[in-house]
């Protein structure tokens, strides 16, 4: 009987998946709670619309099917996307966090583009935002460059009562650690979004001989991004394969600080289920077929977060 070869293909990873011993699993369990534990705490995690090709209303549907508490998403320029987002949202009764950033190569344009994006997510009169997570900057950027992004959402911040975070994110400025432990030396203003997966990949390690940065890092962080990287890469294929097990306890045990210490301060914890498609998510040689189920892994990450911290 002849076999075609992308049956061939879609067959052998149906398999390979079936026999996947999740490794999450040993993580799905509440976490010990602590005796200082402040009763104000709580967990809120969000979907991303990267891959999703569907509408906004398709998008939020589904995700309040699947029981996230809201999404993050690129700041909306155009008032007609503003218009169908904010729609969605109060449809389906979700919360929404913002990601802002700057593309250009220039400084001077940079910041002014950043500076139009995240002011008019920050006090936008529809719907008020969880946070605002940033792309801050360019790793080529100059230290004092880079700090007047920083500069401008402290007062930004202040003004508007909104968390504003700078992430940990390949090509900019937290982009290692060792040029992030600069940053949270000379700027105790700085919060930050955590991608750790950035940093497992810059290192090519899981950065156990940089304990000490990451120690202080963990001190600023208000939200997470939920992506398991390993040291030749910002993602794994797929978190529930035994393989991982390093980089999963390595990234749980990243979160689970942090966790303890919105719980001893009574803070609400954002995270964001951030395994992205093609190209993050490897492929089958010629038939672009991905190796697993973003939507499932991501849905699978959230429900594993529930179950340990709320």
């Amino acid at each position: 009987m002849l076999f075609s070869r992308r049956n061939f293909l879609a067959s052998s990873v149906s398999a390979t998946t079936a026999l996947f011993l999740t490794s999450l699993d040993s993580f799905a369990l509440p976490q010990q709670q602590t005796n200082n534990m402040n009763t104000g705490f709580s967990l809120k995690v969000l979907a991303t619309n990267w891959g999703f090709e569907g509408s906004m209303d398709e998008y939020c549907e589904k995700v309040k099917k699947e029981g996230y508490d809201g999404i993050e998403i690129w700041w909306p320029v155009e008032k007609k996307d503003q218009d169908e987002l904010f729609a969605a949202l109060k449809k389906y009764s979700l919360e929404v966090g913002f990601l802002c950033a700057g593309h250009e190569s220039d400084f001077d344009k940079h910041f002014d583009h950043f500076k139009m994006m995240i002011d008019a997510a920050a006090t936008n009169t529809i719907q008020k935002p969880l946070y605002i997570n940033c792309h801050s900057g360019r790793d080529y950027f100059s230290f004092d460059e880079n700090r007047q992004l920083i500069d401008h959402t402290t007062q930004l911040s202040k003004k508007t009562g909104i968390k504003i975070c700078h992430e940990t994110h390949r090509s900019r400025m937290l982009f290692a650690a060792p040029v992030a432990k600069q940053y949270i030396e000379k700027v105790p203003e700085l919060r930050i979004t955590f991608d750790v997966s950035h940093w497992c990949n810059v290192s090519e390690s899981l950065l156990h001989d940089q304990q000490r940065t990451v120690d202080k890092t963990l001190e600023r962080v208000d939200h997470i991004h939920a992506r398991i990287g390993h040291p030749e890469g910002p993602q794994v294929n797929d978190p529930r394969a035994p393989e991982w097990a390093d980089a999963v306890n390595a990234h749980f045990a990243w979160w689970d600080k942090v966790v303890e210490m919105k719980k001893q301060k009574g803070e609400v914890l954002t995270v964001l289920t951030e395994f992205g498609p093609m190209d993050y998510m490897p492929s089958l040689p010629y038939t672009r077929q991905p190796v697993a189920d973003q939507w499932a892994i991501n849905v699978h990450m959230m429900q594993t977060l529930r179950k340990r911290y709320a």
